[in-house]
């Protein structure tokens, strides 16, 4: 289809920065964006033609000052040609553009152009730098995934950006693709947002990940480490923003197959726990036999409904993994496992008339999995029979999303999308063993009453998700963008709905209902919970929860005890997210663009009676504004900067338990014996506040529907991040770009919770309110704050009514410290864009990431309760807590590249070095070792000392992975061999320990992944 000529009716200045702005805002080159753009110079008032093979071409004149841009285009590969006198005089080719960003196809003069019949040049020479981008923006095209050696995961593409890190193992999984995790700029992992041409996909739920392409369908991964305009937000750390390939006016098919046999694995390393001289003790986990294999099949199509009208494309990828996974020495299991992983992708795109357009998005995730148990005897290192079978799921996502764009005058731009993504989460448990009771930490079980082995049962089960639990995600949003002068204004709206349906988490109804969780309390004269001289102020500790010590109960002499452990928290909730936004692109000078926006954001979270609970409705107002200087007006030298502010919403899983019918409960006892199945004998139940053996919740959570108003202190605001970027770009002969770039963000604010209605019920005695009016028991132990700030709290009254309870952060609840998370970064980085030959890139960062709160998660603990750590719910927890943070890696050097050695041979290679992640010992709280709370070793103090996050590190990583592909001439290069050795030097370096200061402490969590082999084949046509 042929797109009718846009001829600005106004002036381009001489500069680059000038073209690229007015052309940019017609394409909305913003965050997330899916389309690109190109501009250049050539002799005023001819023509230039830019055309795909879809068929769509768009024309226009070169301006009086020698400019001319064309934007809004869809990805793709194009063909840039001047006309002069209706002759085409010269042609650039194989013009690819990048997501979001413009790209300059300068041609010379017509009058020397005229002298040559006809010019036609591949455009594969050094692209010249966007300067009409402000942010910290990274882009991988098809063709560099084609070439790198990276795993085949969004997760792993963003790796390859500066500041972008591995996030703690223990969040792997728990998304809706079953991917890993990874940490933007000091963020916790659940603050990322995923796009898919546009749609946003991230985890309803909690924000773990979000759905992604099939590797083979991506076109272009843009990965944004902040910097983005006003037209997107909900989110303070980075985001992943997927574009699919799309048909073209040729049909094209082909298919691939990847496999990753387990015979091609290194060994993974065992793991041991450590002796308290910091030598190897006892073995933890034999690892070595822990392998599978991996085989994938990918296929694709693409190509005209109706030549230069309708086309269509289609990828499908079908994952199967199977292997083996040995248990700890507490759980000594062999798991095989199963694990079933399609994904598909299909893009319909109507060129309806010249000029509008209209395209639909459809994509899906699913995964399966299926173990079964055996014993594993780790005296003789061999597996057993059979035992049981594992909990099998069948978890996944489907998305639905159109976008048209009208481009209703040369000036005047309007885009609308509309989709919705819909998630199962599906388990069950066949042959489950009812009469089984599963056990916690079984390797503290006193050695006097196991005869020094641990005793358990084959039962792998605790909790399982709700057999109906599903989940939605409609997305709305509207963009208009009009050009006026040196003005280019949009403005929009970006509505979000997420329901969460039947989630949470049960014991299975057909068991015991319960499990048993063994503990090494260590001191049998102290408290469990609370005690004397826990009270705050002069409050009589008698009236606060507390639980007895081991001492005065028989068998409890050593300090050992076991719990009988219930939870559930089961509810539907839904969150519902508005935004407007207004943003300003003006084109100062010819070299000098600001770029002005201001974004206002409103959240509500509905409890399980739809009633809401959080209402973040007023103004939340985000300025975001950024310049960039064209220096020489070339495009070759680029100084950018962006400040900014970014609100972040509560997932739907919060509600849960802030507004749910949630129950959290242990009863206490000691033991003098433990049976076959690692069941505890002779019990006597330990004394608490509620009364000896009765069910205690140090969080007051019993299963009672909560009050919406109780579930947060009055006047919350939501968690927001600011932001500050100075950077430049600038090229380095013909061949090379380097630039740098300083990054600081600060947390200003954010939500947890609170547990310690102690302190709130004192208060309420020292203001002369009548104990008599209110009820203890019915004050939430888990209220959402805005940690660090001073705060009213509403509290039932008998009969009805409410008391408010203003309590100083420092007065009242006994902290020393507010809120507090920074990151500082420089980022230093040399680039050879890829010339036909050979690319390469390689960057340093250095970085600091600190203060006393991670986030919305809590790595050291794996603790993935979001906006509900355990780190704000006492004072006590928090003292000593400021260090570095756990996504803190004060140094990282990323380095990766292709070579094309032969014309039939391409070589990659990538290399990723990082210094060590922060360690952290959690103990028993002050000198004495005690437990005012509950929360057994989660103060940071380690053997009466006062530690704080960051006193040790883990070593350094290093990783270089290596390919090559070979494409026969005698298959006319269609059909390729490859082969990737991913972790060369097979480094297996400890990446994260086991924090709690008890016989696992500094154990490993995790630790690089071994060395393997991919090989591969494809066939393209």
């Amino acid at each position: 289809m042929s797109f009718r000529s846009m001829n600005r009716g106004y002036l381009l200045r001489q500069s680059a920065l000038a073209v690229a702005l007015t052309m940019g805002m017609a394409g909305g080159a913003f965050g997330q964006s899916t389309t690109g753009g190109i501009f250049g110079q050539a002799e005023a008032g001819e023509t230039v033609t830019v055309s795909n093979t879809t068929g769509l071409t768009r024309q226009v004149a070169v301006d009086s000052k020698g400019r001319y841009s064309v934007g809004n285009l869809p990805l793709g590969t194009y063909t840039v040609s001047l006309q002069k006198g209706g002759t085409t005089v010269d042609t650039r080719k194989e013009v690819n553009l990048t997501v979001g960003s413009n790209t300059e196809v300068s041609f010379a003069s017509a009058a020397n152009a005229s002298s040559l019949s006809a010019v036609t040049v591949t455009a594969n020479s050094l692209p010249s730098i966007d300067v009409s981008g402000v942010d910290s923006r990274t882009v991988i095209t098809s063709q560099q995934l084609a070439r790198l050696p990276l795993a085949r995961s969004a997760e792993a593409i963003a790796l390859l950006a500066p500041g972008v890190v591995a996030g703690s193992s223990l969040f792997n999984g728990l998304g809706p693709s079953g991917g890993n995790v990874i940490s933007f700029g000091g963020s916790s992992v659940t603050e990322n947002a995923y796009y898919i041409n546009g749609f946003n996909t991230t985890d309803p739920l909690s924000g773990f990940g979000g759905i992604t392409l099939p590797y083979g369908a991506i076109d272009q991964q843009e990965i944004l480490s902040g910097g983005y305009g006003a037209a997107y937000g909900r989110s303070d750390g980075g985001v992943i923003s997927q574009v699919g390939k799309r048909g073209t006016n040729e049909w094209h098919f082909g298919g691939q197959i990847q496999w990753t046999p387990d015979d091609l694995k290194s060994d993974q390393k065992n793991y041991f726990y450590v002796k308290k001289d910091g030598s190897q003790g006892k073995i933890y986990r034999f690892n070595n036999d822990s392998k599978s294999s991996t085989t994938t099949y990918n296929a694709y199509v693409g190509g005209p409904l109706i030549k230069d009208k309708l086309f269509f494309f289609a990828a499908v990828e079908a994952e199967h993994v199977a292997g083996k996974s040995v248990g700890p020495v507490g759980a000594p299991q062999d798991t095989h496992t199963t694990w079933s992983n399609p994904k598909w992708y299909g893009k319909l795109d109507w060129n309806i008339t010249d000029s509008n357009i209209f395209e639909l998005t459809t994509a899906s995730n699913k995964s399966s999995y299926r173990g079964t148990l055996h014993s594993f005897d780790y005296s003789t290192r061999k597996d057993g029979p059979f035992s049981s079978y594992d909990t099998s799921t069948k978890n996944g996502a489907d998305l639905y999303s159109g976008k048209f764009t009208s481009y209703i005058t040369d000036d005047l731009t309007v885009s609308a999308l509309y989709g919705k993504m819909k998630g199962t989460y599906y388990s069950e448990t066949p042959g489950f063993d009812t009469s089984s009771v599963h056990l916690f930490q079984p390797d503290q079980q006193n050695p006097a009453t196991n005869g020094g082995s641990i005793i358990t049962n084959g039962q792998a089960i605790s909790t399982v998700g709700l057999p109906s639990h599903k989940s939605t995600n409609t997305n709305l949003r509207l963009d208009v963008t009009y050009k006026l002068g040196s003005h280019t204004l949009t403005a929009g709206m970006d509505n979000q709905d997420v329901k969460n349906i039947d989630g949470g988490t049960q014991f299975p109804a057909t068991g015991p209902g319960y499990a048993w969780e063994y503990t090494n309390f260590g001191d049998p004269n102290g408290y469990i919970v609370g005690g004397p001289g826990t009270a705050p102020g002069t409050a009589d500790w008698h009236n606060f929860p507390w639980v007895g010590n081991t001492g005065a109960t028989p068998g409890g002499g050593t300090g050992y005890y076991v719990a009988k452990y219930r939870y559930h928290d089961n509810a539907t909730v839904r969150v519902s997210q508005r935004a407007q936004y207004l943003q300003d692109d003006w084109q100062i000078n010819d070299r000098w663009l600001v770029k002005l926006g201001l974004r206002n954001d409103q959240f509500t979270n509905y409890n399980a009676g739809g009633v809401p609970y959080l209402r973040l409705t007023k103004p939340q107002w985000a300025p975001r504004i950024g310049f960039s200087w064209d220096v020489n007006g070339d495009s070759s030298f680029k100084v950018y900067g962006n400040a900014g502010r970014y609100y972040l919403a509560l997932p739907t899983s919060v509600a849960l338990r802030a507004a749910g019918s949630s129950l959290y409960t242990r009863e206490y006892y000691t033991y003098t014996g433990i049976d076959a199945n690692g069941i505890p004998t002779g019990l006597s139940p330990i004394a608490n506040s509620i009364g000896p053996g009765a069910p205690f919740s140090a969080n007051g959570e019993y299963g009672q529907p909560r009050d919406p108003k109780l579930s947060a202190a009055q006047g919350l605001k939501s968690e927001y991040q600011d932001e500050y970027i100075l950077g430049f770009d600038k090229k380095l002969g013909d061949s090379w770009v380097y630039g740098a770039k300083a990054t600081f963000r600060n947390l200003r604010n954010a939500i947890d919770d609170i547990s310690d209605k102690s302190s709130i019920i004192n208060k309420m005695n020292s203001m002369g309110i009548d104990p008599s009016t209110f009820d203890p028991s019915a004050i939430p132990g888990s209220i959402l704050i805005n940690p660090g700030k001073n705060q009213t709290f509403t509290i039932a009254k008998i009969g009805g009514g409410y008391y408010s309870v203003p309590m100083d952060w420092k007065k009242d609840f006994g902290f020393d410290q507010g809120l507090k998370r920074k990151y500082y970064s420089l980022d230093l980085f040399l680039e050879h864009p890829f010339d036909g030959k050979w690319y390469g890139k390689i960057d340093y960062l250095w970085s600091h990431n600190f203060g006393n709160s991670e986030g919305q998660v809590k790595s050291d603990t794996g603790q993935t309760d979001v906006s509900a750590t355990s780190d704000w719910d006492f004072a006590p927890l928090m003292v000593s807590s400021n260090g570095d943070l756990s996504n803190d890696r004060r140094h990282q050097i990323k380095a990766y590249g292709s070579y094309q050695i032969a014309p039939e041979w391409m070589v990659s290679g990538n290399l990723a070095i990082a210094s060590g992640s922060p360690r952290s010992c959690l103990g028993l709280y002050g000198p004495n070792g005690v437990d005012p709370y509950g929360y057994g070793t989660s103060y940071h103090f380690c053997n009466g000392q006062a530690v704080a996050p960051g006193f040790a590190r883990n070593p350094w990583t290093y990783l270089l992975s290596l390919s090559a592909e070979y494409r026969p001439e005698w298959a006319d290069k269609k059909l390729g061999f490859n082969v990737m050795v991913y972790n060369v030097f097979n480094s297996q370096e400890t990446t994260q320990t086991y924090a709690h200061y008890n016989v696992s402490y500094l154990r490993p969590y995790s630790s690089q992944t071994p060395r393997y082999i991919r090989l591969g084949v494809n066939y393209d046509f």
